[in-house]
């Protein structure tokens, strides 16, 4: 039976969380599919690498799956996972001493070649090959000029435009207040818009798509672990 044919699996939030707690690794698996975006993104905001962010997703994952018994709620269990996935990059990020490039000319360099899976077959069948290559030049040079926003930035703009959270759950999320989340989107647009000009409104909304397959391959790496911690 496959996870959409199942009602159960369709319930909110804290009713998967509560079977998920209890053991059941389905449950647990719709809530991965359910969030999988906004915790790549998140993770992809903070390490600007796809494979980095992937591993860390799943590491959060693991470490979410372990502590579910003790989620008390305090917080949306969305908000919870953004925190789980924000502390595993930023731990990554700084045994990595990855170095934050600000924003300025090197963001106009050619991005590299977009991947095959990144690619949304979907939506170029459905333009002219003309079209489809130039929304696909310019989601690339958006992801491009995100990714070189100052970290504390980049991540607010991350969770608020491309991920669409409003500003209370991006303060919860990386705690921080309101009115600094919504300073830094603020600064964080300024800066895109001198870069972008106006083919930022054009393109933002296909910015870091996800792809079906990292989807499924999150998924499949985390039940295999969970199988392998399981008695």
């Amino acid at each position: 039976m496959s996870l959409n044919s199942d009602p159960a699996l369709r319930a909110d939030d804290e009713a998967l969380r509560q079977r998920a707690a209890a053991g059941d690794a389905r449950a647990f698996e719709a809530l991965m599919r359910r969030h999988n975006r906004l915790l790549f993104r998140t993770a992809r905001s903070v390490l600007r690498n796809d494979p980095e962010s992937e591993e860390v997703v799943q590491e959060a994952y693991l470490k979410a799956w372990r502590a579910l018994p003790g989620f008390r709620g305090d917080s949306q269990l969305s908000t919870w996972l953004v925190r789980i996935v924000m502390n595993e990059a930023l731990g990554r990020l700084r045994r990595s001493r990855t170095a934050v490039v600000p924003i300025g000319p090197a963001a106009l360099a050619e991005p590299d070649e977009v991947t095959e899976e990144a690619a949304d077959p979907a939506a170029a069948a459905a333009h002219d090959p003309e079209q489809a290559a130039l929304r696909g030049e310019l989601r690339r040079i958006v992801e491009t000029h995100i990714d070189q926003l100052p970290e504390q930035f980049r991540t607010v703009f991350m969770l608020r435009a491309v991920e669409e959270m409003n500003v209370e759950e991006v303060a919860a999320a990386l705690q921080v207040p309101a009115a600094t989340v919504r300073t830094r989107f603020f600064r964080a647009r300024a800066l895109l818009r001198t870069a972008l000009e106006r083919e930022l409104d054009f393109a933002i909304d296909d910015a870091f798509s996800f792809a079906g397959a990292r989807c499924d391959r999150i998924v499949a790496t985390v039940l295999r672990r969970i199988a392998q911690e399981t008695p």
